[in-house]
């Protein structure tokens, strides 16, 4: 890796900022600024890749950052934070100047902002007496999370915090991970095994190495240095001195062993009560990287009927040990760091103990920070569902169908397989063509990135099939096989011809076209190759010899080494749960995933592909089978729904004890699983604020014509119908195909929704419950006046009630199922304005522009909008806003007739979607869960 392609990025970012922003940056600017620099550092250009700078100088220019969100309790808190303070702080000052050569300035900046955001939430580490502060920062899927916590720790330190502890997973290598990058932005050298301090500079250390600077460690970077009484017996701590770092898995022995030092070693008082040492001369802050695992408690009755805490509740023993670990300090903060919070918001907020004192709830502050544009998240992959499937999603999945039979139970990797499993196809032990062909797609990617000028930059594949270790050992030993197999081949020019053939194949077939469809999409993400077939055959060789095949697992020794591979490391990782949460795969190309989870949070670490591709997102493949495709779907469906929630309870200034409370009742639950809830089986929903539409239908002429007969008796009720009338907006005329009744009571839409069967696929959606939810709003005047309206499409027309529509037209995207028809989305975004009046409608776009670009992880559009989002129109409707009166009693059924055809029946197929306005009455209804569900959508494997 070239530093001083690095450094002239670095040193030119900063003459550019100094321009007219980021409109005056543009080649020939980035050309001058970029000869500017050499001009006053001539050494800089030796070794230098020009055409490699100005590329990712001009990638940078493009990034913007959107605004972070947050929801405080400021109860017991004192301001005191400004950004004046900072005028000194030298922990940060050469961490942002270390991110400046890695980051564009945008991003920087971003970083400064959010790192002061939430250090302002908490407490001034010099405030005497008793405090504490908890609080929780969610954010993406490998977005950047700890270098965002890094950031924190850096300012923490700088402000007077002097016991900085990272609680860093589960694993060791995780751990060793998280302890080398805070080698690297906090400490400043290389922690070493051997007592005393640690010794080669790295880093922030190579900006600022001053003696007086160098905060000390207890844990080191090895695999085995995780915190141990040998190494700490000696250590004394006092408030005179520099911070200390201590970096420690979630685990029980290392946990306990913490304690008890803490306890003996650093308290100097006992607590009021006399039950136990107190640290009272050092403010301690406690970061939790993947706060939702392992720190939570999934214990019963941490509560009684009343709320009230049972303080002799015995919590799991990894919450027990952290919450005990706060516990021994007057002065605390903890900041638990994730991307799926549902476990989070489900620790009781009223939760607390004798022992171990409150639970974690995060009852400061819940921050939800924005990704820059440049971030690849799950909505970017899979998309966002649509009337007409999935809109936005990069062409970046292939799908395998290979590796089992049919029903599952067989083949090379079955769903349910055993520990005791060996991968075979036909009885041989070989792989199958599908994760031959993800070998073949990482070579060839590894080649084009080489051709870009990233040939020093790091490059890893994931290969996830299996939890076991046994099983991985086989999938390893295949791998590492075949790739010994070409580089013999290609090295001795024997019997390689089939190979290249091969390879060429697919480069002509995938690469080239992929490249080319993606740079049309959007030309920040990728673009044309521009590389012909024998140059890429001329690096092949090259390339296999720099490839490794390594297991990652509790294990196998193999270690991703990344800090020790200044020239890139080329790695195939196979593994499965430490590749499932948490760890880091630098320059992930190629992912072949298979595990089967079905829990949001779980599948969503696992998405080790999520993240930043700069330069080579158009190289990247996700191999994975059409199940996983669909339920990630989902997940970026819930991610988006709850985000939007999230920016709802920030516009009503709630706390975080109100936004538990919230998402707590969120339907989107219904995908996702009720495992770390506390409250066994039974989930307590609202549909407020909310959009439910039927995704997926019997194929059962009976169940069909059941649904039919449902519509016909509710028109019957209705009487006389209307045309839909259409709309003038902005100057825009909307208009719809339909039939339209208003005014309609609820005790109608209650017995429309108790006579509708709904497929059990449609998980959102649950006829019964939504009608339970309709009555019980009605009682309190809420949801008492409807508008029912029967949406036509471009089919042929059909009677409804006393008039017709046409039918409407959605493609089956069920796979192999006669007894499913599956749709992407039922409505059209325009759908929900329909009973909008023109104050509203305004309202509503003017929101929706507000909160446009808040966070580009979930958005991408480059332009404003021009239509009021769904959420947003909900929220007026419910809630009202300046100039618009709240009518929460108004409600929004939308009913369609789909073709038969695409369901392979002759009766056309009802559908229909509820538009619930937001309310303050908090009100829900419960749902039990049976055993048969919990199998289905709880179950982690």
């Amino acid at each position: 890796m070239n530093e001083n392609n690095w450094s002239v990025i670095k040193f030119a970012q900063e003459l550019l900022s100094l321009g007219g922003g980021a409109d005056a940056i543009t080649p020939a600017a980035i050309s001058e600024a970029v000869s500017r620099v050499l001009t006053i550092m001539p050494g800089k250009a030796e070794g230098l890749d020009e055409d490699f700078v100005v590329e990712e100088l001009m990638r940078r220019s493009s990034v913007w950052v959107g605004n972070d969100s947050s929801i405080v309790d400021n109860a017991g808190h004192e301001p005191w934070f400004s950004p004046e303070l900072k005028k000194d702080w030298r922990y940060w000052r050469r961490y942002r100047e270390w991110q400046e050569v890695k980051l564009p300035s945008v991003a920087v900046e971003a970083l400064d902002k959010t790192t002061d955001n939430v250090l302002s939430m908490l407490e001034d580490p010099k405030r005497e007496g008793y405090w504490d502060r908890r609080g929780m920062v969610v954010g993406h899927v490998q977005s950047g999370k700890t270098g965002s916590y890094t950031g924190l720790i850096c300012k923490a330190a700088d402000a007077g915090y002097k016991i900085i502890i990272v609680l860093a997973g589960l694993h060791n290598n995780l751990r060793a991970q998280t302890q080398m990058r805070l080698d690297e932005g906090f400490l400043g050298y290389e922690t070493s095994a051997v007592e005393g301090e640690g010794s080669r500079l790295i880093g922030v250390g190579r900006i600022d190495s001053s003696p007086a600077l160098r905060p000390q460690y207890v844990t080191n970077r090895s695999e085995t240095g995780d915190f141990n009484t040998k190494f700490a017996k000696n250590l004394g701590v006092s408030p005179e001195q520099r911070p200390w770092l201590f970096v420690v898995k979630k685990n029980k022995t290392v946990l306990t062993r913490l304690l008890k030092w803490i306890q003996t070693h650093v308290a100097q008082s006992m607590s009021p009560d006399g039950d136990r040492p107190l640290v009272t001369h050092l403010p301690l802050l406690m970061i939790d990287d993947e706060a939702d695992h392992a720190s939570v408690d999934t214990g019963e009755r941490v509560v009684d009927e009343n709320d009230n805490p049972d303080l002799e509740h015995e919590p799991k023993a990894i919450n027990s040990l952290i919450r005990q670990i706060l516990h021994a300090f007057s002065r605390k903060a903890y900041v638990g760091y994730t991307a799926t919070p549902f476990a989070n918001i489900y620790i009781h907020e009223h939760g607390e103990t004798n022992k171990e004192g409150p639970d974690l709830f995060p009852a400061a502050f819940i921050t939800n920070i924005s990704a820059p544009s440049s971030y690849v998240g799950p909505s970017r992959v899979f998309g966002l569902a649509a009337e007409s499937g999935r809109v936005g999603a990069l062409n970046l999945v292939r799908l395998v169908d290979d590796q089992c039979s049919e029903d599952g139970k067989l083949g090379w990797m079955p769903i349910g397989h055993k520990s005791s499993h060996s991968p075979l196809i036909d009885g041989r032990d070989a792989m199958p063509g599908s994760l031959v062909e993800a070998v073949h797609s990482f070579i060839l990617a590894c080649c084009v990135r080489a051709l870009r000028g990233q040939g020093g930059e790091h490059m890893s594949m994931l290969v996830h099939v299996t939890r076991f270790n046994a099983v991985q050992q086989h999938v390893h030993r295949q791998v590492e096989s075949y790739v010994h197999g070409l580089k013999q081949r290609m090295r001795r020019r024997t019997d390689f011809e089939a190979f290249l053939a091969e390879m060429r194949h697919l480069w002509e077939r995938d690469f080239l076209a992929t490249s080319h469809e993606i740079g049309l999409q959007d030309s920040e993400l990728g673009g044309q190759v521009g590389f012909s077939w024998p140059v890429i055959e001329e690096l092949l060789v090259d390339v296999l010899e720099q490839i490794d095949v390594r297991m990652i697992n509790g294990k196998a020794g193999d270690v991703l080494d990344y800090a020790d591979s200044p020239t890139g490391l080329k790695v195939i990782a196979i593994g499965g749960d430490k590749l499932a949460r948490g760890l880091t795969l630098e320059g992930l190309c190629t992912s072949y995933f298979l595990r089967a989870s079905k829990m949001y949070d779980t599948l969503m670490q696992m998405g080790r592909w999520f993240g930043y591709r700069p330069g080579y997102l158009d190289l990247c493949r996700l191999y994975t089978t059409q199940d996983l495709v669909e339920w990630f779907e989902h997940i970026a469906d819930a991610a988006e729904e709850l985000r939007a929630e999230f920016d709802y309870m920030t516009d009503s200034r709630l706390t975080p004890r109100e936004y538990g409370l919230k998402v707590k009742s969120h339907p989107v639950l219904l995908v996702t699983s009720p495992l770390k809830m506390r409250t066994a089986t039974t989930l307590h929903l609202s549909f407020s604020g909310d959009l439910v539409e039927t995704v997926s239908f019997y194929t059962s002429q009976e169940k069909l014509q059941a649904n039919l007969d449902a519509l016909d008796s509710l028109c019957c009720r209705l009487g006389g119908s209307i045309a839909i009338p259409p709309q003038i907006r902005a100057g825009r005329k909307y208009s719809w195909n339909g039939l339209q009744w208003t005014s309609v009571g609820s005790h109608e839409v209650v017995e429309f929704l108790r006579s509708y069967q709904v497929h059990p696929d449609s998980r959102k959606v649950r006829s019964d419950l939504l009608a339970n939810f309709v009555e019980q709003m009605s009682y309190s005047g809420e949801l008492t006046s409807w508008t029912v309206v029967v949406l036509g499409g471009e089919g042929a027309p059909t009677p409804v009630g006393d008039g017709s529509v046409t039918l409407m037209t959605r493609a089956d995207k069920a796979v192999d199922n006669a007894e499913k028809y599956s749709i992407g989305r039922l409505l059209s975004p325009k759908d929900e304005m329909l009973d909008l009046d023109e104050s509203g409608w305004n309202t509503a776009l003017e929101i929706t522009r507000q909160r446009w670009r808040k966070d580009p992880g979930r958005s991408t559009r480059k332009t404003p909008p021009d239509e009021p989002a769904g959420p947003v129109i909900r929220l007026v409707k419910g809630l009202g806003a300046d100039n618009v009166a709240p009518q929460p009693q108004k409600g929004l059924l939308m009913i369609s007739l789909l073709d038969p055809e695409a369901a392979g029946s002759s009766v056309p197929v009802v559908a229909f979607a509820i538009s619930f306005p937001s309310s303050k009455s908090g009100k829900s209804v419960p749902y039990v869960t049976n055993s048969l569900w919990e199998r289905q959508y709880g179950a982690s494997e």
